[in-house]
């Protein structure tokens, strides 16, 4: 698991979202990276608009 996951991972138990929301978002959030075949961390604002 890469940091950036693992960081998002605990903001959002932090959070106390549901286990289904977190595992929803975790899902988008690998579409994003697979759409630009790049790492979410290498990404901008201009690549969410993009996408």
């Amino acid at each position: 698991m890469t940091p950036l996951r693992q960081r998002m991972i605990d903001g959002m138990q932090l959070r106390n979202l549901a286990a289904r929301t977190q595992k929803n978002y975790i899902a988008h959030v690998a579409g994003f990276a697979k759409y630009f075949g790049r790492s979410p961390a290498e990404l901008d604002i201009e690549a969410v608009r993009q996408y």
